[in-house]
């Protein structure tokens, strides 16, 4: 090989590791996993009792899987097989998140003499303890999933759950405002918590975990000013400050005079509001499932996207009688898109039970159900995100 052949071929080398090393750089910035998908089980099964599931997170670096079924807490493994349960509930335990800080399980808990309240009680059966004359009380419950080493643990007596008590959610759901010129209950329509979720602050893609916390919200067709969704956002390490153990013969009131933001999201009244929140690094969305509303100028779909990179703006809110002004967050240009109203979404059959991004494209999302000897399930599929607008989500088979 004479010379020049051989500086060629040199040059042919070096361009071609260039590339290589371009694409692996490449790669790594933007689609690293820090696991592999083929590892990853497809389904993952959990039965419990009479209540269904209200949320589900997954902690892959652990290998945990944590569900809420309304009066308790499971945690399995990623076969599904159960390592432990948090019992003795008397409210509602929601959606659940886990803290990228500290790897604590967060909760929305809340316990009311609504038909909701109510309900809970009756299905646990005369054992349970009546909250019947105590004021309606709402709280951040933290879990130390560590701690949670057998089945059938309980929720006061053994040291796992501290509780942040929720003043706003509180004075918002006892007020009484004008709307339509008439008297009505509950400030917003709120009927308490549910969806619950860490990510950046709204309009920056990077930086410091915010906790965000949605309200339910009641489907009065016949207000105006129910719907917004609304979302309270807390700074998680200022809340430790608040953490108190968990009781519920003497509900205490240690939290948070004001959230750190309050934000409104227009999509027209659904059932119950945000029943599951869930912030996705891969496209910056903050999917909200939902169980779908029943008014008639709005497309009632059950999925939104809330566009985490847009800011949110000062704007008066539609359907007030007083022009109360509120941030508002935007939706994401993505989904089916209602002229009308001008409510982007989708219509998307799971999610409302339970939703966790793994930050990647892929997703594990709850379908539920009951058994043929009425217990409830859920059954956690995994599924890839393609935002369509007929299916966003494509489960991985």
């Amino acid at each position: 090989m004479n010379i020049r052949n051989k500086w060629l071929l040199c040059f042919i080398l070096v361009a071609l590791w260039s590339c290589s090393s371009a694409q692996k750089g490449r790669h790594s910035k933007n689609e690293k996993e820090p696991f592999s998908i083929n590892d990853l089980p497809r389904r993952i099964y959990r039965e419990e009792g009479n209540f269904h599931v209200q949320g589900v997170a997954v902690d892959i670096k652990r290998g945990y899987v944590y569900f809420s079924f309304t009066t308790s807490l499971v945690k399995t493994n990623l076969q599904g097989e159960i390592i432990g349960s948090v019992d003795g509930f008397i409210g509602h335990l929601g959606c659940l998140d886990i803290n990228p800080e500290d790897g604590r399980i967060y909760a929305s808990l809340e316990y009311k003499n609504d038909n909701i309240g109510k309900g809970i009680l009756k299905g646990l059966g005369s054992g349970a303890q009546s909250i019947q004359n105590e004021e309606s009380s709402f709280y951040i419950a933290i879990f130390d999933g560590e701690k949670i080493n057998r089945p059938g643990m309980n929720a006061e007596t053994n040291n796992i759950i501290h509780t942040v008590y929720l003043k706003e959610v509180a004075d918002d759901y006892k007020a009484t405002v004008k709307n339509r010129g008439k008297e009505v209950e509950h400030r917003y329509g709120c009927s308490g918590i549910d969806g619950i979720a860490f990510g950046p602050q709204f309009g920056k893609e990077k930086g410091r975990n915010f906790l965000n916390l949605a309200y339910g919200i009641y489907g009065d067709t016949s207000r105006t000013d129910n719907d917004y969704q609304v979302i309270l956002q807390y700074d998680a390490g200022s809340l430790r400050q608040y953490e108190r153990p968990l009781s519920q013969s003497g509900f205490n009131k240690t939290g948070p005079a004001r959230p750190l933001n309050k934000y409104f999201l227009y999509t027209g009244n659904t059932s119950y509001g945000i029943q599951n929140l869930e912030y996705d690094i891969r496209t910056g969305y903050w999917f909200a499932a939902v169980y779908t509303g029943k008014k008639t100028p709005f497309p009632n779909y059950s999925l939104f996207a809330i566009d985490g990179s847009g800011s949110p703006v000062s704007q008066v809110l539609k359907g007030f009688d007083n022009g109360e002004k509120g941030n508002v967050l935007q939706l994401a240009a993505a989904g089916k898109y209602d002229e009308k109203s001008g409510v982007r979404g989708w219509d998307y059959e799971w999610g409302a039970t339970g939703m966790h991004s793994l930050g990647n494209g892929y997703f594990y999302i709850s379908r539920n159900g009951v058994t043929k000897n009425k217990k409830q399930y859920c059954d956690l599929r995994l599924y890839r995100w393609t935002g369509q607008v007929s299916a966003p989500f494509e489960e991985v088979k």
